[in-house]
């Protein structure tokens, strides 16, 4: 198998927690080097990584295939710029960027350049989500008419991570959570006709909105996306109401606690929920009502750096192609129109 080497941007969570692991573990895949700024972090654990005190000096290395800039996002637009122009095919970390903008300069660059731009949307392999992606596939709830996604938390105390909280584009939870929840509607829905958002900082000095609420608006459906941080008990994460009935799902996906607690994948359990996350089915069937816990279906985040290898070396589509992070951008920016103007924003 040929192996691809892999640079990471950071070895901060992101590239020990998200990225690393996997990169590590994949057959076709070498974890070649680490841009690292002052502390060697990355050799402790993968002692024959190369470390790169610099930017320039690691995309100078003609061995390195591909980036992956897990940097802070508003780094994103010029950090991807510089390796696609390298002739190294990248993957970011979400969100994709600041603005749409800066994402369809980069994609039109990776396009001029013949390279891989693939935006990093792992909640996609997410055992709650791939489960409820089973059963929207399934059509067993009928068309659906209404649904809710949620990612929610409870912590008033702001992050430590100075850039997470500095107002400036790409800030906020908006941009934070907002891709996996977008990316995730889009994914069973498709692209919405209108959006109408509310954005809002709610934690005590926050300066960046840390809530937001947003209607996507289709011909048959709404869909509405939730995010905040003053959510102390938990409800379910995804709701799907359909004319054949109801399917409810916690978030509940293993991955990325067992990852921080130092675990690596491979397991025969890996991503496997505990059995109380069941999600709960209630349709109607053959005019009787059936009420049934679903089992999910095991998460595992190395699908999507299988789907990266096949586009590298057999010239496929990648997992989440450039279009699918445009396509998000998009929804970024009519939610903070829809905010500013209090207005629903029609998607052209």
């Amino acid at each position: 198998m040929k192996k691809i080497n892999i640079a990471l941007c950071s070895f901060g969570l992101s590239g020990k927690v998200f990225h690393a692991p996997f990169i590590n573990r994949h057959p076709g895949f070498n974890l070649y080097a680490v841009w690292e700024r002052s502390k060697l972090l990355a050799k402790d654990i993968y002692p024959e990584v190369i470390s790169y005190s610099s930017y320039d000096e690691m995309l100078a290395d003609k061995l390195i295939d591909l980036v992956v800039v897990n940097t802070p996002s508003y780094t994103h637009y010029e950090f991807v710029k510089q390796a696609l122009l390298a002739q190294k095919h990248v993957v970011v970390e979400k969100p994709f960027t600041a603005t749409l903008k800066e994402a369809e300069e980069l994609a039109d660059l990776a396009k001029k350049q013949n390279k891989i731009l693939s935006p990093f949307q792992n909640r996609r392999y997410d055992s709650d989500f791939k489960t409820v992606r089973k059963i929207f596939d399934e059509g067993v709830l009928g068309e659906i008419v209404e649904a809710e996604f949620h990612y929610d938390r409870y912590n008033l105390i702001l992050s430590p991570k100075e850039h997470k909280e500095t107002p400036r584009p790409g800030a906020g939870v908006l941009h934070d959570l907002g891709p996996h929840l977008i990316d995730q509607a889009l994914q069973l829905f498709g692209m919405p006709e209108g959006v109408f958002a509310c954005l809002r900082a709610q934690r005590p000095s926050s300066q960046v909105n840390d809530y937001l609420d947003i209607l996507l608006f289709y011909s048959t459906r709404i869909v509405r996306l939730k995010s905040g941080y003053f959510v102390k008990e938990p409800i379910p994460s995804f709701v799907l109401h359909g004319v054949n009935g109801s399917f409810l799902k916690p978030r509940a996906d293993i991955q990325e606690d067992v990852l921080q607690a130092g675990g690596m994948p491979g397991a025969a359990d890996w991503g496997t929920e505990p059995g109380s996350a069941k999600g709960i089915l209630n349709i109607n069937r053959n005019g009787e009502t059936v009420r049934e816990f679903i089992t999910s279906l095991q998460g595992n985040y190395m699908e999507y750096y299988d789907g990266i290898y096949d586009a590298i070396i057999n010239n496929r589509q990648p997992p989440v192609s450039t279009e699918d992070g445009l396509k998000v951008m998009k929804i970024i920016e009519a939610a903070q129109e829809s905010n500013k103007q209090k207005k629903i924003i029609d998607i052209n």
